[in-house]
């Protein structure tokens, strides 16, 4: 769930929502379609255009989801919404029915990154090797 004071901002043509302007202070900052603040306090026009830069594209990308336990995953996001995020176990283009899904909480936790792995270092069930 967004919180007061943060400001919708869809992308023209599509209308897909890019992320939310929220205010800080004087200034406002730009908060991606996961819920992270991806500027400092900055001029609104400034926090538009880092959206409209940042795109929805970054959201195919596989991400690291670090579990309970201390294990990580590579997943793929499913579901974003301003309520929560659903990620599954990457099936690598190749689908499976023994995935797993995972729901997570909005804005995005911070167990859930980009993955930054090579791809050789991770095993097709899923699991990053370390």
């Amino acid at each position: 769930m967004t919180h007061d004071g943060w400001f919708e901002h869809r992308r023209a043509g599509d209308r897909e929502r890019l992320g939310w302007i929220r205010t800080d202070g004087e200034a406002f900052v730009a908060v991606d379609a996961l819920g992270r603040d991806i500027t400092g306090p900055v001029d609104w026009l400034t926090a538009e255009e880092t959206l409209e830069g940042l795109g929805l594209h970054w959201l195919t990308d596989p991400w690291q989801l670090t579990l309970p336990e201390g294990s990580s995953t590579r997943v793929r996001i499913v579901e974003l919404t301003p309520d929560r995020i659903v990620v599954k176990t990457d099936d690598f283009g190749a689908p499976r029915s023994a995935l797993r899904s995972y729901v997570l909480p909005f804005p995005a936790p911070a167990s859930l990154l980009p993955l930054e792995e090579d791809a050789s270092a991770i095993d097709m069930g899923g699991s990053v090797a370390r």
